[in-house]
């Protein structure tokens, strides 16, 4: 009786080992892999889908752990990248691009928006529709803010004499204001953030002239990493920017769906109306070469951002348009 105890004791635990040691082989091949995601800026629509993509268990599909946070500007975000903290930096193309250029040893790994959807806004009395409207117009500018830092440009292609646009210069948080208050004829306005929340807190529909649509090509969003991560975890990046995509694609068939994703991280955030106006204009101003993954970079885009950098930065001589972006993370369709 004793042996035959000791045999079933022994059997057992033969079994339990056994059972533990596969329980733990499924658990390390199913173990997500962590990747720290920081945005450039505060919650806004234009980030929807990828909160969508952790609701509906996308990032978990393609073992990852994903954790989100606000930022405060791209310079704090980039640096946070570089020190290890965040894995990837989800931020206007057109910083890094200038950051690269300074030496910063980071890529845009994947560019969704090559034509950022930025529009000036202006007064129903004094319309600006279309670029000759600006002459005799005093425009808002603030140091650094995307619109109108290449307005030398914008009015090069549509020639506009420019020394017939007034550019009032002043802090960036003073500029909408001093717009609403009729101090400026035109402000510029991201048509996928602020435009939607500005006319619903005024109840005012404002006449709209789209730059990229007349001539100025800036690169908007854009997922970025440093030089290190994309060399010490590739896999986990390219696993990351897939999951992405799906989300992209998610929020395109459902933009009411993206809109709650986010609105319940978004505490105290504009109304769901005002969010989905927001995820919309974000969805259409996405888009990628055919043939091409949602995110591929054109090294043509990358070759007109520094070219606009010329205008506004002394940037020296341009690095090889390989310097700023690789392609080699994204899946092909």
């Amino acid at each position: 009786m004793r042996f035959h105890y000791s045999a079933i004791s022994l059997t057992c635990g033969i079994r339990a080992a056994a059972v533990a040691a596969a329980f733990a082989l499924t658990s390390a091949a199913w173990a997500a892999d962590d990747v720290n995601v920081r945005f450039s800026w505060k919650l806004k629509g234009e980030y929807a889908h990828l909160y969508l993509a952790q609701e509906q268990g996308m990032y978990a599909a393609n073992k990852l752990d994903v954790r989100m946070g606000e930022g405060a500007g791209a310079p704090a975000a980039l640096g946070a990248l570089l020190q290890g903290q965040e894995d990837v930096v989800v931020m206007p193309a057109i910083f890094a691009v200038s950051a690269i250029q300074k030496g910063m040893p980071v890529k845009i790994i994947a560019l969704y928006q090559p034509k950022t959807p930025v529009v000036l806004i202006s007064q129903p009395d004094k319309p600006v529709l279309k670029p000759k409207d600006l002459e005799g117009k005093t425009v808002a500018h603030s140091v650094g803010e995307t619109g109108t830092s290449y307005l030398a440009v914008f009015c090069a292609v549509n020639h506009i004499d420019c020394t017939k646009v007034k550019k009032v210069q002043m802090d960036a948080q003073s500029r909408v204001p001093q717009f609403l208050q009729k101090q400026v004829d035109v402000v510029s306005v991201y048509k996928n953030n602020d435009l939607p929340i500005i006319e619903a807190r005024i109840g005012t529909k404002f006449p709209t002239l789209d730059l990229a649509q007349n001539g100025l090509a800036i690169p908007g969003l854009a997922a970025v990493s440093s030089n290190a991560a994309i060399a010490k975890k590739p896999d986990v990046l390219k696993r990351y920017l897939a999951a992405v995509n799906q989300g992209i694609e998610a929020t395109r068939k459902d933009p009411k769906a993206a809109t709650s994703a986010i609105s319940k991280a978004w505490k105290g955030g504009p109304a769901p109306e005002v969010i989905e106006e927001q995820v919309r204009a974000t969805m259409e101003a996405i888009e990628a070469p055919p043939g091409k993954p949602l995110g591929w970079t054109d090294p043509k885009t990358i070759a007109q951002a520094l070219e606009l950098l010329k205008t506004d930065e002394g940037i020296g001589a341009p690095r090889p348009t390989e310097t700023f972006y690789t392609n080699d993370l994204l899946t092909q369709p």
